[in-house]
């Protein structure tokens, strides 16, 4: 069994930028894809971008391209979400994921707890 655990969220006034991590552990880990989405209030769980384990290949959400940019440290099990120019709009639980035989917006068999993010104009 693979466990995730996000940190990084808060509070952050429009404009600013914060980073989430996402931390893998459990058996052996080498997912294909790991992979981060948003659930803003009364919306349904919406992809934001993903990363190949290997190799490092990105995609993303036409809402963040330009400003959110997806990384990973092999080494350390551990993906991140760096995410700049923050808008009100981007306000939402943000849940990390892991793709065990894919990539992409889904299919994703593990996931995180969630970690809250809020931005405010």
């Amino acid at each position: 069994q693979v466990q995730l655990v996000e940190s990084g969220g808060g509070l952050v006034q429009a404009g600013g930028s914060l980073r989430l991590s996402c931390a893998a552990s459990g058996r052996t880990f080498s997912p294909y894809a790991m992979g981060w989405f948003q659930e803003a209030p009364g919306k349904e769980r919406e992809f934001v971008a993903a990363i190949r384990w290997s190799g490092g290949r990105t995609v993303y959400a036409d809402s963040v391209k330009g400003r959110f940019t997806i990384s990973r440290d092999n080494a350390k099990n551990t993906v991140y979400l760096q995410m700049n120019s923050l808008k009100p709009e981007d306000t939402a639980v943000y849940y990390c994921a892991a793709n065990e035989t894919g990539w992409g917006n889904f299919g994703y068999d593990y996931w995180g707890q969630g970690t809250q993010v809020t931005v405010f104009s």
